[in-house]
Order: C-alpha cells, then structure tokens, then sequence
C-alpha cells in the first residue's frame, strides 16, 4: 500500500461475488504482550494502563495470547495477567486467547479457570487450543505429536470438572481422581473461544457455536477474510437450533477477524511509527523459528503485510475509511485490534487506542 489514504486492499472472496452479511459490530483488544525492549514491569504497567482505558470506552473484551519461552509472549500465565487486569477494569471483558491446553495440568486448570471468573465477576472469556509451536511445546517436554491427544484429554478434565465439580478419568497421560467445591460463577462455564487458522476446523467451531477469530495466518492456506467469516456463518445458520452444543449457552457466537492497528494524528505519522514498530513485533514473531529452524515463519514483509491490510493504520480520518470499506468485506461480527505490539511505546497505544475509541468507532456504519 503506497499511499495510505486509499486503504488496504480488502481480498474479495475466492471464486464467486463477495458474501456480505450486515450484523451488528462489536469491537474487541488482542495482545501478544511481546517484548518492547523495555523493562518487563513497565510493559505490564503498561498493558494494565491499556486495559483500564479500554474498560473505560467501546471495547467488549481484552484478550491475550499464551506463549512460552520466546520474545512473543511475556504472559507465560495469562490466566495471572487477567486476574491483575479483573482488580484494575469493572466492565470489559477478559479472556485468554487462548489456554494452551497441553501444557497445563489438567485440575490446576480447572480450578484457576473457576477462580478467575469470580475474580473478574463472571467476566471471563475461555479459550482453548492445542498450540501450533513445536518448540513452545518442548519448552514443557511435549512433542508436537502427542500434544493432540494431550489436548483432547485435558479438555475433557476441564469440561466434566466445569460442569460437575469432580472427575474421574483414565486417560494415555492423566489418571485423575479430584474433586473441588470451587465452581465458575457462569454456569455451565466461561463462553468458550476457538480460534483458529485452518480452514478445516471453521466448521467445528460453527456447529458448536464456538467464538472465534481469524488472523492472517488463514492466508497461508489461500482463504480470503470473506471467505472464513462466510463459511463459519452458513455452518452456524444450519446447526444453532441443534441440542448438545458445546456453547450452546452462548447466543449468538462472535466471529471476525484481528488486525494490528496503529491510530496517530497524521497518516505520515502513523504509518511511519507503526512500520517502524512491526518490524521489532516480527524479530519476536519469528525468533523461535529463525534459531530452531533459520527460516522466517510468516515473511516479515512490512510492505506486503500492510498491502494485504493486516497493518491498519493512519489517521482517524483514513482508518475509518479504511475499515468502513474493508469490514463489510471481511465479515463477521466481530473486529480486533492489537493496539500495542512490537516497539511502540505505551503512550502511543494508549493515544491510539483513544483515538479508535473516540474518533474511529462512532464513524463506522
């Protein structure tokens, strides 16, 4: 993208016309809380001040990343980091995006998810997955190959242990007999998130009703945003009525997709402190495979990835227009930014998620 005030180029669906579906937008903060080359203390201090500003504004839920052993994440326990950000925040919500399950003790889990959603209020948003990092898994001797069968049965604690406050199961790597009186104060438990960037698992999450987003790593697989949010909603259109769901206490699943957001007073301004910024955010992105493997994971082309428009940025008057073209396209009903990523410096994501709150949103469709 050359010129900002034209916006990113909004990738039209694969095959066919553009599937549009109009539904109300909520708006949401995804974090990494990847390393800014500050003082860690400061940089938590930092994102606790991003989320006492979002509790104050439009913003439906602060998520973040779990991530272990690399530059990416400095949250290894974002179940700890949300219960600072429950003391400090009375109305968004927060939740984890996701808790890998394989490198949890299964009961640990379960117990701290009840905690943490009666620290917060009944506020908790509960992700789940398996992890697609080899070498974060070895960090906790787990090889890539067992992690499924480790994340099927950790769940499976986790949701008997939800629901019924005990369990007992024999499983390939857990034999567990427990109990507690411990139960999440949102019954049957927390709304469970799936996020995903295989286009094979967009039907699992639609049928179970299961929130989710979509970042830009669904590109790797050729789906264009519209395509992603498109076959989720028929899915779900065709399964919402069917019992037995696993949210099926949720009503209305959200579905959308994450961009890295960069909001200043100038396009020149914002462009340039943002790319500048990205660029520190791939070193992290990419640490990990460059030492294991010496190969980039997702090129750290700057140029094409704000082309591609997963860099939103701009003044308030151009990333309006950039997402009111954009959004309709992309689908869902739910957009995420990651305000805070790379070497910014916490001020400037505070002013430029102020700016997105005051200035961005209320002009949007």
């Amino acid at each position: 993208m050359k010129d900002a005030a034209r916006g990113p180029i909004c990738r039209k669906s694969v095959g066919g016309a553009l599937r549009v579906q109009r539904v109300a937008l909520r708006f949401g903060i995804f974090d990494w809380l990847d390393d800014a080359g500050r003082p860690t203390a400061d940089l938590y201090e930092e994102r606790l001040r991003m989320v006492e500003l979002a509790d104050q504004g439009p913003f439906w839920c602060y998520h973040l990343a779990d991530h272990h052993g690399t530059p990416l994440g400095l949250a290894p326990s974002p179940n700890l980091f949300l219960a600072a950000a429950a003391e400090r925040t009375r109305r968004i919500r927060l939740g984890t995006l996701v808790n890998v399950l394989p490198l949890y003790e299964p009961v640990r889990l379960w117990e701290e998810v009840c905690m943490l959603d009666h620290l917060s209020g009944g506020r908790l948003e509960l992700g789940i997955g398996r992890g697609g990092n080899p070498a974060e898994l070895a960090n906790y001797g787990i090889s890539a190959e067992e992690a499924r069968d480790r994340y099927l049965e950790v769940w499976e604690v986790l949701r008997r242990g939800l629901l019924e406050g005990r369990v007992e199961v024999e499983s390939a790597h857990y034999s567990r007999r427990a109990s507690t009186p411990l139960r999440p104060l949102q019954r049957p438990y927390p709304p469970l998130w799936f996020p995903t960037s295989s286009p094979q698992s967009i039907p699992f999450a639609a049928e179970q009703g299961l929130h989710t987003l979509f970042a830009f790593l669904m590109a790797r697989h050729g789906v264009a945003p519209g395509d992603a949010t498109a076959t989720y909603r028929e899915v779900w259109e065709q399964r919402r009525d069917e019992p037995g769901r696993l949210n099926g206490h949720v009503a209305e699943p959200l579905y959308g997709h994450v961009r890295h957001v960069y909001v200043a007073d100038t396009d020149a301004q914002a462009r340039s402190e943002a790319r500048s910024a990205l660029a520190t955010w791939f070193e992290s992105f990419n640490h990990v495979w460059l030492r294991d493997r010496g190969e980039e994971y997702w090129p750290s082309d700057i140029d094409a990835f704000e082309a591609e428009g997963f860099l939103v940025a701009g003044s308030p008057e151009t990333v309006r227009r950039q997402l009111a073209d954009c959004l309709p396209q992309w689908g869902g009903n739910y957009f995420v930014g990651a305000f805070a990523f790379g070497s910014l410096a916490g001020e400037k994501s505070l002013r430029s998620l102020d700016l997105f709150a005051r200035e961005v949103i209320p002009g949007l469709p």
